[in-house]
């Protein structure tokens, strides 16, 4: 390969095949760019900062793009300009993939905007493109200019012929029983992304082993490139509110955190007497605000930290949660099916203040829906859409189509249950799920939801499938934590971790983990999954008290495909 002046080539070997890295020649005024090689599929990212903070924020505003150019595999779109549009599911799949690894490193109260773009340019059809993309994304902020704790690398898992494979080609992972890619840093793991068949927890715990091992390899080559080519990193103004302000408020409403977390509230009166709380130290400082001696961001941002402490140290001091739960209670679940007339199958899911229904609608082979991406797969005769409706947390916003958030909570509950559809039922299935009411772990409640509508449909799956969420608190100084098992929000929003695990009583069929601090030991993940699989089994006896077995009839409404598949008179009845 020629190189031009100026460019640099890093390579390593990964799963067998060989990795580049390239430097210095595309994108030159990006904040930092790469091209990355493996096989023939090649990609190009970019990080670029702003100089400046927009006014009047109080999160990091991030963004990360995933351009999926069908140039990239020779073909031209097939939509009537012929040129690529908003992005596909699968490219904001791409782009969440990309983006969650990243975002616990940067500098907190950091609020200058970053945007990270990676274009496929090249693709052979033949290697996976996630833990590529991961991989440049890292490698292009790693020698930028913009701070950044990095660098991160991924691997992906395939489980074939009873052996794992690293980083498995779209071939190998047809008939494979696992596919996993996991993020980190040289010390820990900070995400997971995973869909199996059945896997049991030790099995999927060694296929995480194997994936940090190889991620090595890969953030060295990074460290290495950065070392040689990186940028001098810019000074950012750091917008965490001021310790004496956080002390002021701290003695202001300790004592009423503390004796409003005892009480053992619901989510709408918790926040109620919260805003009551917060109404007082508005109030309180209104002079100083008036005369700019602080500001009610900095303000509002203290109030957070300090109720995030209390809360967090509740739970690690006392095991108990805002909610009054231990760490292991899982909330009251209940459940209905067929409660809605005229639909395929329905399963309203209810734990807690998370209240989903799902409906399951039957439609024939044509029904398919076809795809226009880079990802190996032509159409998808089976779709699960997920809705979260501003009425279900109590709110009043545009509502605007899906969310990158629906298609990413879609997506993990669709993966959750299509190991157990089996191969040869001749329906195109869409499952979609309406959350009506949310206090953390919707997307779980959706797997729930989804086995409960597929079983009324009189959907043949081959096992039950049901979801969890667990959390973690942990004291970064001490190493002291506690795992909580069926997270609500606001542990959800206050924690360390997102850890979700879906899963049959065979084992685990879905896995998603996404972290806030800068890894997770090994140790601490092993006891997630044996807390989960109890929490899951639980949760599972619930869902099996309102629909032991599969209805053994689809309804007079779904439409009829007579194969050997379906007894027609049995379906008739």
């Amino acid at each position: 390969m020629q190189l031009f002046q100026g460019t640099k080539v890093y390579t390593t070997e990964v799963g067998g095949r060989m990795l580049s890295i390239e430097t210095g020649l595309l994108a030159p005024q990006a904040g930092g760019a790469v091209t990355v090689r493996y096989g023939d599929t090649v990609l190009l990212a970019t990080a670029t900062t702003s100089k400046d903070v927009r006014p009047g924020i109080n999160f990091f505003p991030m963004t990360v793009e995933f351009e999926e150019k069908l140039y990239a595999a020779g073909r031209i779109p097939g939509s009537f300009f012929r040129r690529e549009g908003k992005p596909s599911e699968q490219a904001i799949l791409m782009s969440r993939l990309i983006d969650r690894p990243l975002r616990p490193l940067f500098p907190k109260g950091m609020r200058n905007e970053v945007q990270i773009i990676v274009t496929a340019l090249a693709t052979d059809g033949e290697n996976l493109m996630d833990p590529i993309a991961i991989i440049a994304a890292s490698a292009a902020l790693s020698i930028s200019d913009i701070p950044w704790n990095g660098p991160v690398a991924a691997t992906t898992v395939g489980f074939v012929d009873g052996e794992f494979i690293v980083n498995p080609t779209a071939a190998q992972m047809e008939h494979s029983g696992l596919n996993l890619v996991a993020a980190g840093t040289g010390d820990n793991i900070l995400m997971v992304e995973a869909g199996a068949n059945e896997l049991p927890e030790d099995m999927m715990l060694e296929a995480l082993k194997l994936a940090h091992e190889n991620n090595q390899a890969v953030v060295e080559l990074i460290a290495k490139l950065q070392a040689e080519v990186g940028k001098a990193k810019i000074e950012v103004v750091s917008f965490l509110p001021p310790a004496e302000l956080v002390d002021e408020v701290s003695k202001l409403v300790s004592a009423k955190f503390d004796a409003l977390l005892a009480q053992g509230l619901g989510k709408v009166e918790l926040n109620h007497n919260l805003d009551a709380i917060k109404a007082e130290i508005n109030a309180a400082f209104a002079d100083r605000i008036a005369a700019a001696q602080t500001t009610q961001l900095n303000l509002d941002d203290a109030f957070e930290s300090v109720l995030k402490k209390a809360t967090r140290s509740r739970i690690l001091k006392s095991g108990l949660r805002p909610d009054g739960r231990n760490t292991t209670t899982i909330r009251a679940i209940s459940a209905q099916v067929g409660c809605l007339p005229r639909v395929h199958g329905s399963g309203l899911f209810m734990r807690g203040e998370t209240h989903v229904l799902t409906i399951a609608t039957l439609g024939t082979p044509g029904d398919a829906q076809r795809l226009d991406t880079l990802q190996p797969a032509e159409d998808k005769r089976y779709m699960h859409h997920y809705n979260m409706p501003p009425f279900s947390t109590g709110e009043a916003t545009p509502m605007r189509g899906p969310k990158r958030r629906e298609i990413g909570h879609g997506a993990l509950a669709e993966r959750a249950l299509a190991s157990v559809i089996p191969d040869d039922f001749p329906y195109t299935l869409r499952l979609v799920s309406e959350v009506l009411s949310s206090n953390g772990s919707t997307s779980m409640g959706s797997v729930c939801g989804s086995t409960l509508a597929l079983m009324d449909a009189g959907v043949p799956i081959t096992a039950p499938v049901a979801g969890i969420a667990m959390g973690l608190i942990q004291d970064q100084e001490s190493g002291e934590y506690q795992v909580l098992s069926d997270i609500q929000g606001m542990e959800d929003a206050l924690g360390d971790m997102d850890f979700k695990v879906a899963g049959t009583a065979h084992g685990i069929t879905a896995l998603q983990m996404d972290l806030k601090i800068k890894g997770l030991d090994f140790d601490i993940l092993r006891r997630a999954l044996d807390q989960a699989r109890v929490g899951r089994m639980h949760i599972m006896s619930k869902m099996l008290e309102v629909l032991p077995e599969t209805r053994t009839a689809l309804s007079p409404y779904a439409p009829r495909i007579l194969t050997h598949h379906i007894d027609p008179e049995r379906s008739a009845s």
